[in-house]
């Protein structure tokens, strides 16, 4: 069978959660007998034509011309280009960009399957008519798709409320962390258990402020990072309101995955400011690395989480866990175990692809049924 992987800035990864996502699922399918083609940037640092025996597309991007708008062309250019090739299935992670450009998708020769990711046009970096968009794009995302996957029960629920449209649920995985090393901690000048951190695109609602208000009125010592790219214009509000926080630390971003699980692993408190979306890549990273979580208080995270981790919502309980919560302490041992078992038997990249794997099979079966006069199945 034929997949193609469309909606990243490609493989291997060097940007973010779908692009990982894209990475594990490709090398995953093909050891599965598939063969997996994933259309990357013209201009991202792989420049091969083959990776690990997943084909490589490279498409025009002109994003580092065109800023946003870029993105749209670079979107529809890997769409056109499916259209010259014969695939079984084709896979659409996300579709903020991609969606004006579906109804290009080759249907009647492949089939189409979009992730639909998160709640897109309800973060609050984008203003009122960027989010009435993105909820238009959403729509068309769902009108343009011949099956949908969802991340989390959360969104699955969503879909069926808002657009009677049945998804499959498959979440994202995560690699359990076993070998921890507290060399890469030199880099940082940290010791192991005395200091704390985030992981997050600098956005607002990623509840950076929130934390780094609450770590400001902790009044303590312990360093505090905070990991992400942070070269944007929230970014910089947050390092000039910052500035003065002798402790809080912006690292930028960190993307060996090696040098990131031994960051958590050694952290005190790991804090998860995520508000919107399913279920999120950074968060099942931190439990499989062993770290202890203070997760924001929504339904996303508390479904991943449940009652293994603590909650925040105000810069108050941010303060007052930095205050009071040790990583070594007894009661916080089995909330790490049981985020660990998650990992291992929930969230695992393996049992991910699998369900992949058995996704396209099914919807693959459904369409030659449908071509030999028999009823489509969802």
């Amino acid at each position: 069978m034929k997949i193609a992987i469309i909606g990243t800035r490609g493989i291997p990864n060097n940007y973010g959660g779908f692009e990982q996502c894209a990475e594990y699922l490709a090398v995953g399918l093909v050891k599965r007998g598939f063969t997996v083609t994933v259309y990357n940037s013209h201009n991202h640092p792989f420049q091969e034509n083959s990776w690990n025996g997943v084909h490589i597309v490279h498409a025009y991007d002109p994003e580092f011309k065109y800023g946003t708008v870029g993105q749209f062309i670079y979107d529809y250019n890997c769409i056109a280009d499916t259209r010259k090739r014969d695939y079984d299935i084709i896979l659409q992670l996300g579709y903020t960009s991609s969606s004006v450009s579906n109804k290009f998708l080759p249907r009647k020769k492949s089939i189409v399957t979009t992730n639909m990711d998160g709640l897109e046009w309800k973060r609050s970096k984008f203003s009122k008519p960027v989010q009435r968009f993105l909820e238009y794009a959403e729509k068309l995302a769902v009108n343009n798709s011949d099956y949908l996957i969802s991340d989390s029960i959360g969104i699955q629920q969503y879909l069926k409320q808002k657009y009677k449209k049945d998804s499959t649920f498959i979440a994202y995985g995560a690699h359990s962390f076993t070998t921890p090393d507290q060399s890469d901690l030199a880099a940082y000048s940290l010791t192991p258990y005395a200091y704390d951190m985030l992981i997050a695109r600098l956005e607002p609602e990623n509840s950076i402020e929130v934390i780094l208000d609450g770590v400001v009125q902790a009044g303590i010592d312990r360093p505090f990072l905070v990991v992400g790219k942070h070269e944007s214009q929230y970014g910089e509000y947050l390092k000039g309101k910052f500035k003065d926080a002798a402790n809080i630390r912006f690292v930028g971003g960190i993307y060996n995955i090696n040098t990131l699980n031994n960051i958590r692993y050694y952290s005190n408190l790991y804090f998860h400011g995520h508000t919107v979306g399913g279920t999120n890549p950074s968060l099942l990273e931190a439990m499989a690395s062993g770290a202890l979580i203070c997760a924001n208080d929504n339904a996303f995270n508390k479904y991943v989480l449940e009652g293994d981790a603590l909650y925040f919502t105000t810069a108050a309980d941010v303060t007052a866990a930095l205050r009071s919560v040790r990583k070594g302490d007894a009661t916080y041992g089995n909330m790490l175990a049981a985020n660990a078992q998650k990992i291992e038997h929930v969230y695992n990249w393996d049992r991910i692809i699998d369900q992949y794997a058995a996704h396209f099979e099914e919807i693959f079966q459904a369409r030659q049924r449908q071509r030999s006069g028999g009823a489509k199945v969802r």
